[in-house]
């Protein structure tokens, strides 16, 4: 069973209001459309969340996803990709998320989902010759991800076991398309048209 964890316990200081709330032209909310993709290919799948951002935790729940409220959020994403995979411990396996990340291609979470079936400790996608988003993590690493803590998240992880990583070429520019500022959303507009 692999599940999905969607980190959305982010402050959004940079975008100026809550940006996982904001709406894609679809009419879409930003964390939504990344949730909606992540769920599709996991088997189960988990929302990371502050506890104080109710209305993006029922939007959430709404979606059928599992909501953590995550009391140490404000420690950032180690502390919130912790307090996901705590709650997910018979997981096989974790594809990890950000939900300021809508533009993933669906095909791209289903192969990382497949590479982790078949028995790579670590998948990740790279588009021209970056490295991205999301990334897959088996059982193994249950106890260093459990025990992450401050804003580095799994980096440090993945960096210590580059070497054993299945990288996945990939057409999918939406792995690189994180969204921190509103110049963002209007830089990476030409990623929703171009799913539709």
């Amino acid at each position: 069973m692999i599940a999905g964890i969607l980190l959305a316990a982010g402050s959004s200081s940079r975008f100026g209001s809550n940006k996982l709330l904001h709406l894609l032209p679809d009419g879409t909310p930003i964390a939504i459309a990344a949730a909606r993709k992540l769920k599709a290919a996991t088997s189960m799948t988990l929302a990371v969340v502050h506890p104080d951002n109710l209305a993006l935790a029922d939007m959430f729940a709404a979606e059928g996803l599992t909501v953590v409220a995550c009391p140490a959020a404000t420690q950032g994403m180690g502390a919130s990709l912790a307090c996901g995979v705590r709650a997910s411990s018979h997981a096989h396996g974790w594809i990890v998320a950000l939900a300021d990340m809508p533009f993933i291609q669906p095909a791209t979470l289903m192969e990382i989902r497949s590479q982790l079936e078949q028995g790579a400790p670590l998948a990740a996608p790279v588009y021209h010759g970056q490295r991205g988003h999301p990334v897959g993590f088996a059982s193994e690493f249950f106890e260093a991800l459990a025990h992450l803590s401050g804003d580095q998240g799994a980096r440090a992880i993945v960096r210590a076991h580059e070497a054993r990583a299945t990288l996945l070429a990939c057409e999918d520019p939406g792995i690189l398309a994180d969204i921190d500022t509103t110049d963002d959303m209007a830089r990476y507009r030409n990623l929703l048209v171009s799913q539709e």
